[in-house]
C-alpha cells in the first residue's frame, strides 16, 4: 500500500508507522506503537542483564619457598573460586637471588596444575614476565560447550 495511506490508517487507530526492512523492495512497515516497543525492548535488555554473570580473575600469590600448609591452603581458596565460576590468577612471585631459579617456580605451578587437572584447565601456560611467573586457571566443564556426545560415549557413559 502506498505510504500515505498507511499513514492515515495508522494515525486513525492513534499508532505509529515503524519502517522494519527498509532495503527490502518495497519498504516493510510496521503500525505499532512505537513507544510501547520501546519500552518491552528496554526490559528485555533489562531481565537479560539481571541473569548475566560477570567473571572475575582472582588472584593467588605463591612465593618459591611457599611452606606445604600454606600452598594446600591457597590450593583451596583457588578451588573455591573455581567453583564459583571466577577464573583464577596464580602467579609466583621471585625476589633477589630467587630469580635465577625459576625452575622452582614452573614446578610449583605444574604441581598446582596437575593437582587441579579436574576442576581446572590452564588458559596459558606458566611463563614468566618480570620478576613473576603466572598461570590463568578457567573451571573445567564436563565437555564443551554446545557439542553432544556420540551415541557410543553416552552407552558408555550409561554403563
Amino acid at each position: 500500500m502506498p505510504p500515505p495511506q498507511a499513514l492515515a490508517i495508522a494515525k486513525q487507530k492513534g499508532l505509529d508507522l515503524v519502517e522494519i526492512s527498509p532495503t527490502a523492495v518495497p519498504p516493510v512497515c510496521r503500525i505499532m506503537d512505537f513507544g510501547k516497543y520501546q519500552y518491552q525492548e528496554q526490559k528485555r535488555s533489562r531481565e537479560a542483564k539481571k541473569h548475566q554473570r560477570v567473571i572475575d580473575v582472582k588472584e593467588i600469590k605463591f612465593r618459591p619457598k611457599v611452606d606445604e600448609h600454606d600452598y594446600q591452603f591457597k590450593k583451596k581458596h583457588i578451588e573455591r573460586f573455581l567453583a564459583e565460576g571466577d577464573k583464577v590468577k596464580a602467579t609466583i612471585f621471585f625476589r633477589g637471588r630467587e630469580m635465577a631459579h625459576p625452575e622452582i617456580g614452573r614446578r610449583i605451578l605444574e604441581r598446582l596444575m596437575s593437582e587441579l587437572a579436574d576442576a581446572a584447565m590452564p588458559e596459558t601456560m606458566p611463563r614468566m614476565e618480570g620478576n613473576q611467573m603466572h598461570v590463568i586457571l578457567a573451571q573445567r566443564t564436563g565437555r564443551k560447550s554446545g557439542t553432544r556426545p556420540k551415541p557410543q560415549e553416552a552407552a558408555a557413559a550409561d554403563e
